[in-house]
């Protein structure tokens, strides 16, 4: 059974309370059961989120060393800010997808540019919940 990881960075711990305008109503305990209703028979499924840069980089490290099958990752705000996690996805080994809730194109110019996206195999932006079990589909098969 292939492990695959669930990342979320900064704020995703506030889904449904955080602008449902932009991110829904539904929450993070939502996204969860839902991919674990989808995908747990199939997958392992480990998740984590953090407000903490540092800690997404300790859990990018420890997942590399248990080599895991893939990573789902929506690094928040980080994704336009940072170098560090750039690095450390790049240098892990890992087959990462980046997913966003929203269309990050559609948003501030700011949030148009991902300093991650090049250390993924794919980005997934706008397809809200979906866009997390697109990401799982495509890692499972490879």
């Amino acid at each position: 059974m292939k492990t695959i990881a669930i990342l979320n960075g900064p704020n995703l711990d506030r889904l449904g309370k955080r602008e449902p305008e932009i991110y829904g109503h539904a929450t993070l305990a939502d996204l969860e059961a839902a991919l674990r209703a989808e995908f747990g028979a199939t997958a392992k499924l480990e998740f984590f989120q953090s407000n903490h840069e540092g800690a997404l980089i300790d859990r990018v490290a420890a997942l590399a060393d248990a080599k895991a099958d893939g990573v789902v990752f929506n690094p928040g705000a980080f994704t336009h800010t940072s170098v560090a996690l750039r690095d450390a996805l790049a240098g892990s080994g890992l087959r990462v997808v980046e997913v966003h809730i929203s269309n990050i194109y559609r948003r501030e110019e700011f949030r148009h540019r991902s300093l991650t996206a090049p250390a993924c195999l794919a980005v997934i932006s706008g397809l809200g919940f979906e866009g997390y079990h697109a990401a799982v589909r495509f890692l499972l098969k490879g």
